[in-house]
C-alpha cells in the first residue's frame, strides 16, 4: 500500500534506471527526484527536471537527502539541508557543464582541460565534505571549503560568469547585509581571485588593541639531498649544510648533518629518500642578504686517504675532505615562482692547504682558485630546493610529507623576527675557533683533536647534550676535525648544546686536547685541556663573544676524573684571582685555545642590569639607578622575563610610591611601548594575562592617574615631548592597569572612594581635551602628541565600560571628539587623518554598537565627516567610516532608533555625498587627482566606496524620509539643484564602470535601489516642475536617466542563461518594464511641454524601443506618434521627427539593436495610430520608408557582425548607400556610407572601386571657397581644399588600380585649377603625373578580367540578393570553376544549379538558396576605339573590359531536325544579352542585371563567325612565329594549328561549310543569304592564302626531323586548295579593276566588304590578291583562352627580296578608310599618301560561338564579387571618357581649346566626340630611349656611318606634312631586345614566345623616304616624327615604372645606327599615286614597320 513519506522527500539517483515495467520513471545518474510516496521498496514521485511526469522507481537506486519541509500539504516544498558550499558547488558544476563543452567547440583546448581538472577536483572535495565515513576536524573542513571556493572563483572568472560575494566561504544574501558590506565582499572576492589567495579574512582587517598590526611573512627553504657523487672515498662521511651570509661573514642558520656510509648511501637505511631539511624562519631581511648554501664534506677514517700505512685501520679520525657552495641571490628569485622543487648541482672542491680549511668556503666564493682544486669532473652534490611561506605548523598540516618526520627542521641562529610567547628555547651555540700549541719535543708538528664534553660540578658527564648538526641524534662527547701536522689549527667548527635550564647552573665545558700519532699504535695521547663554566658567579651566562681559554697540561686520563681539582683554577684572563695555583695541573703559558659562544634562551640572561632589577631588594639604595638602566636592556631579555619585571615594578611602586612613582611609571611606559614592536607583538597576550590573573597592585591606579595627568598638563609647556608621546602611546595598557587596580581596590574595600575615582577620571579626560584643543600650527612636537592621543583613545573605551555606563563613556568620547578643531590643515603635517582614524575605530568599537551611545556620538561624528567631504579631504577614510556606520545600522535595522539615525544621516550626508560623488566622477573622467595627503582619491575604489555608501543610505530611506527631505528645501532653486545632482549621479552610475562587469549581484542591487528612489522622487518632480514651473534641465536629466537605466547591460535578461534569468526575475522582476511605465507616465504628464523634447529625445526613446522586450516596445513606440502629432500641430509637418529618427536609427541598429520583430511591431503600432489622423498619407509614407530602411540596416548589420565575406559587406553597404541617396535624400548618411564602402575596398585592395566610390563624394563638391564643417576624418576647411585633396586621393587610387585612363581627366581637372591659381609647383606635379600615366598605359601590362553572371534564388538569401541576378567582375586569373567554388564557400548552404535556364516560381519562393553561375562576355561600349587600326592593343584591351554594361552569353542548340551527316546545317546560337543597372567597373565589383535581351544566330552567320575567328587566329600566330630567330625550333603550336586546319580531322574543316551552305539547294532556298554566302566564300579563300603564308614560315622554322610532317601539311594544303570553290565575287572584280600598283611592279589591290573591321594588304608576285578581313571575336561558351591582338611586323623590300618577304607581306593589312580631318589625312587615288595601320585586334581561338564580332567579345579575367552600385550618371566626370552619347572614346581625350570667354574646364563632359570623330594619337615621349626596331625584320632603318640618323624625304609629294627620323639607342635597344628574348623563352603553354617590343606607326609618311634632292644636313634640327608609339608587351607588375635591367643585345646590329653585316641597304618603298619617285643608291629609302606581338 502506498503511504506518504515523512522524512524521505528528496533524493538523488545513484544509478541509471530504465525499465519496461509500467508506470516507471526513467532516471539518469545524478538526477534529483522529489519523493511523494513509498511502497515495498519502491518510491513514487517525479524528476526535478520533469515535474509534470510522475512515476515509480526503486528505493535502492536513490540516495535520500536530508531536507526541510515547509507549507506541509498540497503546496509543501522541500529544501535540501546541506552545507552552503556543497550546494553552491552542485549548482555551479551544472552551470559549468554546458560552458565547458563549448570550450572544446571553440578550440580552447587548454582551458577545456584545465576546467575539467578543476571540476574533478571540486567533485572530490565535495565528496569529502558530504561523506559520513570520516570525521573531519574543524580546521580540515575549513581548509577544504577555502580550497573549494578558490576553485569556484577561478572557474567563474575564466568562464565569464559572475563573481560570487562570500562571507565565511558561503554566498551572502544581499538582503541581509548593507550595500557597503556587499561592496567590500565583492572587493575581497575579487582580490582572492586575482592573487589566488587562500585566506578567509574580513574585507577590512580591524586593528587589534588599538594598533594595526600585520605579522611578517616567514620564509622557509626546503633542501633535499638527492645524491653525492664521489671518486670512491671508500670511507664514511659527514655532509654539513648551512646558510652563510657573505656580507657579514657569518652563518645565519644551524647546520644540517647527513651521514653517509662508504658506499655513498645513508648510514641508516630508514633515512633513504628522507635526507631533507627545512631552514626555518627566514625573514624578508634575510631574503635580501648575500646568502650562500655552504656544504662541507668530512670523512671519517684514516689520517691520509691515499697512504694506507699511516695509522692502524681501527683508529678513525674526522678529516676534512671538500667543500661546495651555491649562490642564492638568483636561486631564491627562481624558486620563489615555482611550486615544485628545482634541482641544483654543487661541485665539491678540495683544500690545497689544510691550514686554510676554516675559510675554504670563502675562497671558493671569492674564486681564489690557487687555494682549492677539484678532485674530478663528476664529483659533486645534487640537491633540490623549494621556497615555502607561512607558519611551519600550518605547512606541516597541509603537507603530509612534512608531518611524517621525514623533514628535519633547521632553525635560524638566534631568535626569529617574531617571538611567540610559547616558544621555549635554551640553546648554546659553541664554535671551536683555533688554538696555539707547542711542538712538545716532536720532530714534526702535532695532529691535534679536541674532545668536547659537558660536565656537572661533581664530575658527572651530561649525557646526549651535544649536537653536531640537525638530522642526527645528540651525542655525549664531540670530537673535532684533525688537521694534519698543524700546531696552530683553525677549525671554525660549530656545535649546539641544548642544555636544560635546570642543569645550566653548575655545569662547565671541558675541552681535551689529544695528539693523534700515525707512527705508534694509533693511540690518541692526551696532552692538555681547557674548561669554562656556563654561568658566572653573578648569575649571568657565558657572554656572546670570543673567549680565550687557558690550556692546562695533563698526561693521564685519571687526573680529570675529579673536576674539583681544576674548577678552582682560572679558565681565562677574566677569571684570574690571587689564589694559590693547583698542584695537580700546571698551565701552559705558551698555549691558548679560542672558542666563541652564542646563547639563544628564553629563560636565561646575560644582562647584569636585568638581574639587578629582579634582585632590587639586595640593593635598595640603587633602585633609582636600576630603574634608569632598564631602558638599556634588550627587548628579547625583557619579554623573556616580562612577568617578573612587572611584578618587580609594582612591588617597588607599593614600597615607596612618592619616591619611585614617576620612575616606575616611566619604566612601565617603556615596557608597554616595547610590545608595540612587531617582533614582540605576540607578547601582548602575555601582558593581558598578567593584568587579569597576576596583577595585584590595588593602589597603583592612583599614582598612574596622577602621572598621566601630570604628563598631559606638561604637554602645553614642554619643548621636548618625546616622553609625553611615549605616555600617550601607552595609554591603552595604562588604562588597563588603572581599571584592574581600581577593580581590585573596589573589591577589597567594597567600593570605597568611588566618587574620587570618577572625579579623577573626569579630570583626566579634561586634560586630554585640553591637549587636543591646542591649536599651534608651528609646534610640531605638540602635533605628534595629539596624534599619539588620538591613536590610543579608542582603545580605552572597553576598559571604561567596565567602570562607567554606556552613556557616561559616550559623553566622555563626545566631549573629546568635539574638542578637536573642525579642520586641522598644517603644511606637511595634518591631524585630519589621525582624527578620522580615531572616529573609525570609535565606530568599530563595542561602545558604538549600543543605540544609546549612537544617539550621543552620531551627531559629532557626522559633523566631522561632513566637513571632510565638503572640503574633499581623506575621502577613503570617510568612506570607510560610512561603511561601518551603514553596516551597524543594517544590523540594527529592527531597532526603533534606526529611523531617527537614518534621518540624521540624510540631513547631514545626502547632499554632500552627491556632491562628492559628482566631483570624484568628474575628476576621474578628466584624469585629475583630487588633492589629498594620503592616497589618490579618484580611483575606482574610492568611487565604489562612496557609491555603496550612497546606495546604503537610499536603501534605508523610507517614504517618510523622502517626504521630510523635500519639505526641508527652502526654495525651488535648492530643490532643483538637488534633483539635478541626484539624477546626474544616477546617470553616471549607469554610464561609468563603477562596478566591474562580473559584479552582477552589486549591479542588480544598485538598479533596484535607483528604481525605488526614482519612483519616490518622480511625484515631487511632477509637483514642482510642470506647467508654469516647467524646468527643461530637470526633465531632460530624468529622461536621460530612464533611458540609460532601461538600456544598461545588467538588465538585459535575454542575454542571460535560463537559470540566471529566472533567478533575477523571481527576485526583482523585469525592472526595465517598471522603469518604462514610469517613463511613459512622466511623458504623458508633460502636456504641452512635450514640444521641448522634440526632436532631442527621439534618439534616446528610439534606443529604448529597440530593447528586445515586447512590453517595453509596446509602451514606448506610441510615443513617436505623439511626437509626430505635436510637431504636426506646431510646424504643419514632422520633418524634424523624420530626420532625427532616421539618423538615430542608423547608429542604433549598427550598434546591434533591433530585429525583424521590432520592424514589424514598429510599423504595425504606428500605422494603427496614424490611421486616425488627418496627416495619414504623409505619416504612412514616413513609416513605410523607415520600415524599408530598417530592412536594409538589419541586413547591413548582420553582414558586418557575422562571419560574412567582404563581398557581402560591400553589397550591403552599396544597397544602403543607394537607399539613402535615392529614397531618403540624406546626404550626410550618404557620405558616411561612401567612406565606409571606400574603406572596405581599400582593405580588399580594390583601388579602382575605392576610387569610383570616393568619386561620388567628389562630385558633390564644388570648386569654390565655401567653408565646410568637420566631417569624419576631414577637418574644417574650404570646399576647394577638400575637393582638391579628394582629387589627389582619387588620382592615387586610380593609379594603384592601374586604371590610368580614369585618372588622366582628373589630373587635367586639377591642372586647370592649379593653372588658374598660378600654383605652378602643384601644376608641375600633376603634369608629371599625367605624363607618367600615359607611359604606364603604353608600357605596363594589365590583365583582362573575366565576368560571371550569378543568380541568387530562394527566400533564404538576404533582402538585397533575393531572387536577383548580378554580373560579377572576377579576380585576377580566376576561372569559372574557381569562381563557383568561391561563391559556394561564401554561401555554404546554397545549391548550385547545373543549367543556365531561368528558374521557375517554385525555386524563387522556396525556403532555400540556389546559385546559378556561368561566364559571360563583355560587349564594349567604345566600339569606335576598337575599330581603329592605329589604336594600340593595350588601349583597346582597356576599353574591351571597362565601362561595360552589356554582357553576352551564347548557348548552342539545333532548330528543327538535326542533320546527322552535317550538324552545321542546323546549329543555331541562342544569344542572351544582360544589361546592367550600372557599368563595370564602378563602386562595386558586381551590379544587378537591369534588363535581358534574347536573339538567335543562324547557322550561316555562325559559320561566317567561326571562319573569321580562325583566320584571325592564324594571322596572329603566323606573325608571331615570323619574328622568331631562324634557329628556333619550338614550332609545336604552329604545327598543331596548321595541321588542325589543313587536315580537317576534327570538325571536317571548311569542307563541311561548303557542303552545308554552297549547295545549290541551300542557295536557292535562301536567297536572302547571298551576301553572307559570298562573305563566307571570301573568308575561305582568305584562309587558303593565310595558310600558304603559314606553311612558308613553317618551312623556314621546322626542325629537320619534322620535315615529313611539313611535307604532309603541304600535300594536304594542295588538296584543300583544289577542293575549294573558285566562284569570283562581284566585289573582287571591282577591286581588280581598281588596281593599285606598288613599287617594282607589285600590284596593290584593295579589297573592301561591308561590315569588315579592317583590311589586309596582300602583296604577291604574280598571284591574285585577297582582301583578308580581320575578325576580332572570341568564344563565349567553351573557350576560356584566346590569343591577344598582334601587330604584324613587316618590311617592304625591293623586288630582289620579294620571295624573301612574300609570307610576311601576305599578312600586312591595307589602309583603312578614315574621315577627313586635320589630324588624320586620307590619301586617295589623287596621289596623296596612304596610311598603313597595323591591325590591333586579338586573334581568338574558334569556338561554338562564332558569330560574335570583335567588338562584342573580350577575354575576361575574374574579379571580385560585387553588387548594385550608384548609377554612372552620378559620375559625369567619366561618362565621356568611357564612351557616351554614342561617340568613340579616345584613350585620353585632348584638351579642347576653350571658346572666347568660356571657362576652360577639364571636366570630362568636354571630351565627348561625335560618332565619326577619330581620336588623335598620344604624343610621343622620350623616343630617343624607347623606339626600337623589330628583330624579326629582314631589313631595318639604319643610321649613316658617322652615327647620325638617315633623313628620308618625299620630294614628289608637295603636300607632305612631315618626315620621320629615328634614333636608336644601343643600350636601350639591348635592354628591350633582351626583354623580348626572355619573354620568348618563357612563352605560353603552347610554346609561343612573348612578343618583343614594338613600334606603332600611325602615319605612313613617317616611314617614307625623302626625295633624292633633299639635303643631307646633320646640323639642322631633325625632322619631326608624328604619332609614333612605343608599347612594350611586358612590364613590371607595379604601376610605378622602373628602368629595364641591362642585358646583352640580341639584335644583329653591332652598334647604334649600325647596318647588319649580312645585308646591304634595303631599297625603300613608297605607296602613293601612279607617279613614283626615283631613288639613288645611298639615298634609297629604307622603310620598316616594327610591330610587336602580345601574348595573353
Amino acid at each position: 500500500m502506498w503511504t506518504l513519506t515523512e522524512d524521505e522527500k528528496l533524493g538523488v539517483a545513484i544509478f541509471n534506471f530504465r525499465s519496461c515495467v509500467p508506470h516507471t520513471l526513467t532516471l539518469e545518474l545524478g538526477e534529483s527526484v522529489r519523493i511523494l510516496e513509498k511502497c515495498q521498496g519502491w518510491f513514487r514521485g517525479y524528476s526535478c527536471r520533469r515535474s509534470n511526469v510522475k512515476g515509480i522507481f526503486p528505493c535502492s537506486y536513490i540516495h535520500v537527502k536530508k531536507c526541510a519541509v515547509t507549507n506541509k500539504g498540497s503546496r509543501e516544498a522541500a529544501v535540501a539541508v546541506e552545507d552552503a558550499v556543497v550546494t553552491e558547488v552542485t549548482s555551479t558544476l551544472r552551470e559549468w557543464a554546458s560552458l565547458w563543452k563549448q570550450l572544446y567547440v571553440r578550440h580552447k583546448v587548454d582551458l577545456f582541460f584545465r576546467v575539467a581538472h578543476v571540476m574533478s577536483e571540486l567533485m572530490e572535495l565535495r565528496r569529502q565534505l558530504t561523506t559520513t565515513t570520516t570525521q573531519l576536524t574543524e580546521q580540515h573542513e575549513r581548509d577544504i571549503k577555502r580550497h573549494m571556493t578558490a576553485r569556484l572563483d577561478w572557474g567563474n572568472e575564466h568562464l565569464g560568469l559572475d563573481l560570487v560575494p562570500r562571507k565565511e566561504f558561503e554566498m551572502v544574501d544581499e538582503d541581509r547585509v548593507s550595500v557597503s558590506d556587499l561592496y567590500k565582499m565583492h572587493l575581497s572576492s575579487r582580490n582572492n581571485v586575482q592573487h589566488n589567495s587562500q585566506h578567509n579574512s574580513n574585507p577590512q582587517q580591524r586593528p587589534v588593541g588599538g594598533l594595526q598590526w600585520r605579522a611578517p611573512v616567514a620564509h622557509h627553504l626546503l633542501l633535499n639531498l638527492k645524491s653525492f657523487t664521489s671518486n670512491n672515498i671508500g670511507e664514511d662521511s659527514d655532509i654539513f649544510f648551512w646558510l652563510y651570509d657573505l656580507r657579514e661573514g657569518k652563518s645565519i642558520s644551524e647546520k644540517f648533518l647527513v651521514r653517509l656510509n662508504k658506499n655513498g648511501g645513508p648510514k641508516k637505511s630508514e633515512k633513504a629518500d628522507k635526507l631533507r631539511t627545512l631552514f626555518t624562519d627566514l625573514s624578508n631581511k634575510d631574503m635580501k642578504r648575500d646568502l650562500y648554501i655552504v656544504s662541507q664534506v668530512i670523512r671519517t677514517g684514516r689520517m691520509s686517504l691515499n697512504d694506507h700505512k699511516k695509522g692502524p685501520p681501527h683508529v678513525r679520525y674526522r678529516r676534512p675532505y671538500g667543500c661546495a657552495v651555491l649562490a642564492m641571490s638568483d636561486v631564491l628569485q627562481t624558486i620563489s615562482e615555482l611550486k615544485d622543487e628545482k634541482d641544483f648541482v654543487l661541485k665539491v672542491y678540495m683544500c690545497n692547504n689544510e691550514s686554510e680549511w676554516y675559510q675554504i668556503h670563502e675562497n671558493i666564493i671569492r674564486k681564489s682558485s690557487t687555494k682549492y682544486s677539484a678532485p674530478g669532473n663528476n664529483y659533486g652534490l645534487i640537491i633540490s630546493l623549494r621556497l615555502l611561506r607561512g607558519d611551519v605548523e600550518e605547512l606541516q598540516r597541509e603537507n603530509k610529507w612534512m608531518s611524517s618526520g621525514s623533514v628535519t627542521l633547521t632553525r635560524k641562529l638566534g631568535f626569529p623576527d617574531v617571538i611567540m610567547p610559547g616558544d621555549m628555547r635554551n640553546d648554546l651555540y659553541l664554535t671551536l675557533e683555533r688554538g696555539d700549541f707547542e711542538r712538545g719535543g716532536k720532530s714534526v708538528q702535532k695532529n691535534i683533536e679536541v674532545g668536547v664534553s659537558l660536565l656537572c660540578a661533581d664530575g658527572e658527564v651530561v649525557q646526549d647534550c651535544i649536537s653536531a648538526g640537525c638530522g642526527e641524534p645528540n651525542v655525549t662527547e664531540h670530537r673535532s676535525l684533525v688537521l694534519y701536522h698543524n700546531n696552530s689549527p683553525r677549525w671554525s667548527e660549530a656545535i649546539k648544546l641544548p642544555v636544560p635550564v635546570d642543569r645550566f647552573r653548575g655545569c662547565h665545558l671541558r675541552f681535551e686536547f689529544r695528539h693523534c700519532s700515525t707512527k705508534d699504535k694509533g693511540d690518541k695521547k692526551l696532552f692538555g685541556f681547557s674548561f669554562t663554566p656556563l654561568m658566572r658567579d653573578d648569575g649571568t651566562t657565558l657572554s656572546d663573544q670570543s673567549h680565550e681559554l687557558f690550556v692546562y697540561k695533563c698526561d693521564e686520563n685519571s687526573t680529570l676524573c675529579n673536576p674539583g681539582l681544576y674548577l678552582s683554577l682560572p679558565c681565562c684572563k677574566d677569571h684570574l684571582s690571587p689564589g694559590l695555583p693547583s698542584m695537580a695541573f700546571q698551565r701552559s703559558t705558551r698555549e691558548t685555545f679560542w672558542i666563541s659562544t652564542q646563547l639563544s634562551s628564553t629563560k636565561l640572561t646575560q644582562n647584569v642590569d636585568l638581574l639587578a632589577l629582579l634582585k632590587w631588594k639586595a640593593h635598595p639604595d640603587r633602585v633609582g639607578d636600576i630603574l634608569g638602566r632598564l631602558r638599556h636592556v634588550s627587548g628579547e631579555e625583557i619579554v623573556k622575563f616580562l612577568q617578573d619585571i612587572l611584578d618587580t615594578l609594582f612591588s617597588i611602586l607599593d614600597d615607596n610610591t612618592d619616591k619611585y612613582g614617576p620612575l616606575v611609571f616611566q619604566s612601565l611606559v617603556f615596557v608597554i611601548n616595547l610590545l608595540r614592536d612587531s617582533k614582540y607583538f605576540h607578547f601582548r597576550a602575555v601582558m593581558d594575562t598578567y593584568i587579569h590573573k597576576h596583577f595585584a597592585g590595588a593602589l597603583a591606579y592612583k599614582e598612574l592617574i596622577r602621572c598621566l595627568r601630570w604628563s598631559m598638563e606638561r604637554s602645553a609647556e614642554s619643548a621636548r615631548q618625546d616622553h609625553i608621546q611615549d605616555v600617550m602611546r601607552a595609554l591603552e595598557y595604562l588604562f588597563k592597569f588603572i581599571v584592574q587596580s581600581r577593580s581590585l581596590y573596589s573589591r577589597a574595600t567594597c567600593g570605597m572612594e568611588e566618587e574620587q575615582f570618577r572625579n579623577s577620571v573626569q579630570e583626566l579626560f579634561r586634560s586630554i581635551r585640553f591637549v587636543l584643543s591646542l591649536d599651534r600650527p608651528t609646534c610640531e612636537t605638540l602635533i605628534f602628541t595629539q596624534v599619539a592621543v588620538l591613536s590610543s583613545l579608542p582603545a580605552i573605551f572597553d576598559e571604561l565600560l567596565q567602570m562607567f555606563s554606556v552613556q557616561e563613556v559616550a559623553e566622555f568620547v563626545r566631549g573629546t571628539l568635539a574638542s578637536l578643531p573642525s579642520m586641522l590643515h598644517i603644511p606637511g603635517h595634518s591631524v585630519d587623518a589621525v582624527k578620522l582614524q580615531c572616529i573609525a575605530r570609535t565606530v568599530d568599537s563595542r561602545l558604538f554598537s549600543f543605540p544609546e551611545s549612537r544617539r550621543i556620538l552620531l551627531p559629532v561624528l557626522l559633523h566631522h565627516i561632513h566637513l571632510h567631504l565638503r572640503h574633499q579631504k581623506e575621502l577613503l577614510m570617510c568612506s570607510g567610516i560610512l561603511t561601518s556606520l551603514f553596516s551597524i545600522i543594517k544590523t540594527s535595522s529592527l531597532d526603533a532608533s534606526v529611523h531617527e539615525e537614518v534621518e540624521m544621516m540624510v540631513e547631514s550626508l545626502l547632499d554632500v555625498l552627491l556632491q562628492t560623488l559628482l566631483s570624484i566622477m568628474s575628476n576621474s573622467q578628466s584624469q585629475e587627482a583630487v588633492r589629498g595627503h594620503r592616497c589618490p582619491q579618484c580611483t575606482a575604489e574610492t568611487s565604489g566606496e562612496f557609491v555603496s555608501c550612497l546606495l546604503s543610505l537610499l536603501r534605508h530611506m523610507t517614504d517618510i524620509h523622502f517626504q521630510h527631505l523635500m519639505e526641508n528645501f527652502q526654495s525651488k532653486d535648492v530643490l532643483k539643484d538637488f534633483m539635478m545632482k541626484i539624477w546626474c549621479v544616477f546617470r553616471n552610475l549607469m554610464k561609468l564602470s563603477i562596478f566591474p562587469r562580473d559584479w552582477n549581484v552589486m549591479r542588480l542591487l544598485t538598479s533596484h535601489i535607483i528604481l525605488s528612489a526614482a519612483r519616490r522622487l518622480a511625484p515631487f518632480q511632477l509637483k514642482n516642475f510642470v506647467g508654469t514651473d516647467f524646468d527643461f534641465k530637470v526633465w531632460s536629466s530624468y529622461f536621460s536617466l530612464a533611458v540609460l537605466y532601461i538600456n544598461q547591460p545588467s538588465l538585459q535578461l535575454e542575454n542571460m542563461s535560463a537559470s540566471k534569468r529566472k533567478k533575477i526575475f523571481d527576485k526583482y522582476g523585469d525592472m526595465r518594464v517598471t522603469m518604462t511605465y514610469e517613463l511613459f507616465s512622466m511623458w504623458q504628464n508633460l502636456g504641452e511641454n512635450k514640444k521641448h523634447f522634440i526632436p532631442g529625445m527621439i534618439g534616446p526613446f528610439l534606443g529604448v524601443t529597440l530593447v528586445p522586450q515586447a512590453e517595453v516596445r509596446n509602451i514606448m513606440i506610441p510615443i513617436f506618434h505623439d511626437m509626430m502629432d505635436w510637431e504636426q500641430r506646431k510646424n504643419g509637418n514632422f520633418k524634424q521627427v523624420e530626420a532625427e529618427l532616421i539618423d538615430k536609427l542608423d547608429s542604433l541598429v549598427s550598434e546591434g539593436k533591433g530585429d525583424d520583430n521590432y520592424r514589424e511591431l514598429f510599423s504595425l503600432l504606428l500605422l494603427e495610430k496614424i490611421e486616425q489622423e488627418t496627416w495619414r498619407e504623409t505619416g504612412i509614407s514616413f513609416v513605410t520608408s523607415v520600415t524599408r530602411l530598417m530592412e536594409r540596416l538589419l541586413d547591413y548589420r548582420d553582414c558586418m557582425r557575422g562571419d560574412e565575406t567582404e563581398n557581402k559587406k560591400m553589397g550591403c553597404t552599396v544597397n544602403l548607400l543607394n537607399f539613402y541617396k535615392s529614397e531618403l535624400n540624406k546626404e550626410e548618411m550618404y557620405i558616411r556610407y561612401i567612406h565606409k564602402l571606400c574603406d572596405m575596398h581599400l582593405q580588399a585592395d580594390n583601388y579602382t572601386e575605392a576610387a569610383f566610390t570616393l568619386l561620388l563624394y567628389w562630385e558633390l563638391l564644388q570648386w569654390d571657397e565655401r567653408p565646410t564643417k568637420e566631417l569624419l576624418h576631414y577637418p574644417a576647411q574650404s570646399e576647394w581644399q577638400r575637393k582638391e585633396a579628394l582629387g589627389r586621393k582619387l588620382v592615387h587610387y586610380f593609379g594603384k588600380g592601374k586604371c590610368w585612363e580614369f585618372g588622366v581627366p582628373l589630373c587635367r581637372e586639377l591642372a586647370f585649377q592649379y593653372e588658374s591659381l598660378y600654383d605652378y609647383q602643384s601644376l608641375s606635379w600633376v603634369k608629371k603625373l599625367e605624363a607618367a600615366y600615359f607611359d604606364y598605359i603604353m608600357e605596363q601590362q594589365r590583365l583582362e578580367p573575366k565576368f560571371f553572371r550569378v543568380g541568387f534564388y530562394g527566400r533564404k538569401f538576404p533582402f538585397f540578393l533575393r531572387n536577383k541576378e548580378f554580373v560579377c567582375r572576377g579576380h585576377d586569373y580566376e576561372r569559372l570553376e574557381a569562381f563557383q567554388q568561391r561563391m559556394l564557400g561564401e554561401f555554404p548552404q546554397a545549391i548550385a544549379m547545373q543549367h543556365p535556364n531561368q528558374p521557375d516560381e517554385a525555386i524563387l519562393q522556396s525556403d532555400a538558396q540556389y546559385l546559378q553561375i556561368y561566364a559571360v562576355t563583355p560587349v564594349p561600349e567604345a566600339v569606335g576605339v576598337l575599330q581603329m587600326d592605329r589604336v594600340p592593343d593595350r588601349i583597346k584591351s582597356f576599353y574591351r573590359v571597362n565601362n561595360v554594361r552589356h554582357f553576352r552569353h551564347d548557348r548552342p542548340f539545333h532548330k528543327g531536325p538535326k542533320d546527322r551527316e552535317n550538324e552545321f546545317k542546323s546549329l543555331w546560337i541562342e544569344r542572351t544579352t544582360l544589361i546592367l543597372a550600372h557599368p563595370l567597373p564602378g563602386i562595386s565589383r558586381w551590379f544587378e542585371v537591369e534588363k535581358r535581351e534574347l536573339v538567335e544566330v543562324s547557322p550561316l552567320e555562325n559559320a561566317v563567325s567561326v571562319v573569321e575567328n580562325k583566320n584571325q587566329e592564324l594571322r596572329t600566330l603566323i606573325s608571331r612565329y615570323q619574328l622568331k630567330q631562324p634557329h628556333s625550333n619550338n614550332v609545336n603550336l604552329l604545327s598543331m594549328t596548321l595541321n588542325g586546319v589543313v587536315d580537317a580531322a576534327v570538325n571536317g574543316g571548311i569542307a563541311r561549310y561548303q557542303e552545308a551552305f554552297f549547295d545549290k539547294d541551300y542557295i536557292s532556298g535562301h536567297p536572302q543569304d547571298g551576301d553572307k554566302i559570298t562573305q563566307l566564300k571570301h573568308l575561305m579563300q582568305e584562309q587558303v592564302h593565310v595558310l600558304g603564308a603559314g606553311l612558308a614560315v613553317h618551312d623556314k622554322l621546322v626542325h629537320p626531323e619534322m620535315r615529313p610532317l611539313h611535307k604532309k601539311l603541304v600535300d594536304q594544303f594542295q588538296v584543300m586548295k583544289s577542293s575549294l570553290c573558285h566562284a569570283p565575287c562581284a566585289s573582287d572584280q571591282a577591286d581588280s579593276a581598281r588596281g593599285i600598283t606598288g613599287p617594282d611592279g607589285f600590284d596593290v589591290h584593295r579589297h573592301s566588304e561591308a561590315g569588315n573591321v579592317g583590311n589586309v594588304l596582300i602583296l604577291a608576285d604574280g598571284e591574285d590578291f585577297y582582301g583578308i578581313q580581320a575578325n576580332h571575336s572570341s568564344s563565349s561558351l567553351s573557350s576560356t583562352r584566346s590569343a591577344p591582338s598582334h601587330f604584324i611586323s613587316l618590311a617592304l623590300s625591293t623586288h630582289k627580296e620579294k620571295s624573301r618577304n612574300r609570307e610576311t607581306l601576305m599578312l600586312l593589312p591595307l589602309q583603312r578608310e578614315r574621315p577627313n580631318s586635320v589630324m588624320y589625312q586620307n590619301f586617295g587615288e589623287d596621289g596623296q599618301r596612304l596610311f598603313l595601320h597595323p591591325l590591333i585586334s586579338p586573334a581568338c581561338k574558334p569556338c561554338s560561338d562564332p558569330n560574335l564580332s570583335f567588338s562584342d567579345k573580350v577575354v575576361a579575367v575574374p574579379s571580385s564579387w560585387s553588387l548594385d552600385s550608384a548609377t554612372r550618371e552620378a559620375v559625369p566626370v567619366l561618362s565621356a571618357h568611357v564612351g557616351g552619347g554614342g561617340g568613340v572614346a579616345p584613350p585620353v581625350p585632348p584638351r579642347n581649346a576653350p571658346a572666347h570667354g568660356r571657362h576652360p574646364s577639364m571636366h570630362f563632359a568636354a571630351f565627348h566626340h561625335q560618332l565619326g570623330d577619330l581620336p588623335p594619337a598620344l604624343p610621343i615621349r622620350s623616343l630617343k630611349s624607347r623606339l626600337q626596331c623589330s628583330l624579326a625584320l629582314p631589313t631595318s632603318p639604319a643610321s649613316i656611318p658617322d652615327g647620325t640618323n638617315s633623313t628620308l624625304s618625299d620630294s614628289t609629294s608637295s603636300n607632305s606634312s612631315s618626315s620621320g627620323v629615328f634614333t636608336l639607342s644601343q643600350s636601350n635597344s639591348s635592354d628591350i631586345h633582351e626583354s623580348a628574348a626572355s619573354q620568348a623563352e618563357q612563352g605560353d603553354p603552347w610554346g609561343a614566345p612573348l612578343s618583343p617590343p614594338r613600334l606603332m606607326v600611325s602615319n605612313v609618311s613617317d616611314l617614307l623616304c625623302m626625295s633624292p634632292s633633299a639635303p643631307q644636313s646633320q646640323e639642322g634640327p631633325p625632322p619631326r616624327c608624328q604619332h609614333l608609339h612605343y608599347i612594350p608587351t611586358h612590364s613590371p607588375l607595379d604601376w610605378a615604372p622602373e628602368p629595364p635591367p641591362a642585358a646583352r643585345p640580341c639584335n644583329p646590329y653591332s652598334r647604334e645606327g649600325g647596318v647588319p653585316k649580312d645585308s646591304g641597304p634595303a631599297p625603300g618603298l613608297v605607296l602613293g599615286n601612279k607617279s613614283q619617285p626615283s631613288f639613288s643608291g645611298p639615298q634609297q629609302a629604307r622603310v620598316g614597320w616594327a610591330c610587336g606581338l602580345t601574348q595573353e
